[in-house]
């Protein structure tokens, strides 16, 4: 059963419905231990006091703000429990926004919002007004020592809810010059036809991490003193023709069935502890060339 980051009463108006919320997503990846060289054995990392000149246990520590060098102002977990604001415990909707006009840009962390028994009707009344309409809900949440800012959706199974960023954390987008670049009709056409041959209804389920899977491939490779061989990369080749290269791409995505049902049957590039088919090389792929003063830019930063 999951374990709840969360409960407390999120309030409409004056309904109130208990909550409780629960982590939607987990990010997950192969995790690598720090061993020392010499002996492989793994490392710890040991709180230590420089001046008392000794390891430190975790119940000898308190929280600490510096403001000034090497100046701290103290606090426990007690007193900043009592500086808790209103929505540590009810999460209040402060109002309802058009789903459509939100930029995923501004979401964070995302959960689910289920409710208590004692408010399931109240739940069921305000998610199926919200999904009616297109609205979410925006409220406020204290947890883990800081008030976010939060959106809360309806969804198939019931809503969730997603943290957000303040607008004061969103860092400024790069400007791109691309009002100073005209294109042909025929080259939008295309490049719409390109898409149209690549669109496909959404299924995340297909989509699979393969570093992950090729670092899983390559520890079962080691444990059986198997070599591990280098995967395939991709070949960049500069662009010297768009519309060239958007009737390429177009026309590799019209192949004949036959050949993509034969694509089908042949096993895909092994993964990194099987050595690839002698005399294979990567596909290449098509970019922008780019301008020399750009490259000497690039020198001089990575310099």
């Amino acid at each position: 059963m999951a374990t709840n980051v969360w409960k407390g009463h999120l309030t409409f108006g004056l309904i109130s419905i208990p909550v409780r919320m629960t982590t939607a997503a987990r990010g997950e990846r192969v995790s690598f231990n720090q061993l020392h060289k010499v002996c492989n054995s793994r490392l710890k990392q040991p709180l230590f006091c420089p001046v008392c000149n000794r390891n430190v246990e975790r119940s000898e520590i308190v929280k600490g703000y510096e403001y000034e060098k090497d100046q701290y102002v103290l606090f426990n977990e007690g007193e900043l429990d009592k500086i808790e604001p209103p929505s540590a415990h009810v999460m209040e909707i402060l109002e309802f926004v058009k789903l459509d006009e939100m930029d995923p840009l501004y979401f964070d962390a995302s959960y689910y919002l289920t409710p208590e028994d004692a408010g399931v009707k109240a739940y069921k009344l305000l998610m199926n007004a919200m999904k009616e309409s297109g609205y979410g809900a925006i409220a406020k949440l204290t947890m883990h020592q800081r008030e976010h800012i939060v959106i809360i959706r309806p969804g198939s199974r019931g809503m969730t809810l997603h943290t957000m960023f303040y607008s004061n954390e969103i860092r400024a987008a790069e400007a791109v010059p691309t009002d100073k670049i005209e294109l042909k009709d025929q080259e939008k056409k295309l490049a719409q036809q390109l898409i149209e041959s690549l669109a496909v209804p959404f299924e995340p389920q297909k989509y699979h991490d393969e570093y992950s899977d090729n670092v899983r491939t390559m520890i079962a490779a080691k444990l059986k003193g198997q070599e591990v061989t280098e995967v395939a990369q991709p070949r960049m080749a500069p662009v010297i023709d768009l519309m060239e290269a958007l009737k390429k791409s177009l026309a590799e995505k019209q192949a004949p069935a036959q050949t993509q049902t034969a694509a089908a049957k042949t096993p895909a590039a092994g993964p990194v502890a099987i050595p690839a088919p002698a005399g294979k090389k990567p596909p290449t792929r098509a970019v922008e060339p780019v301008p020399a003063a750009q490259k000497r830019e690039r020198k001089k930063v990575a310099g």
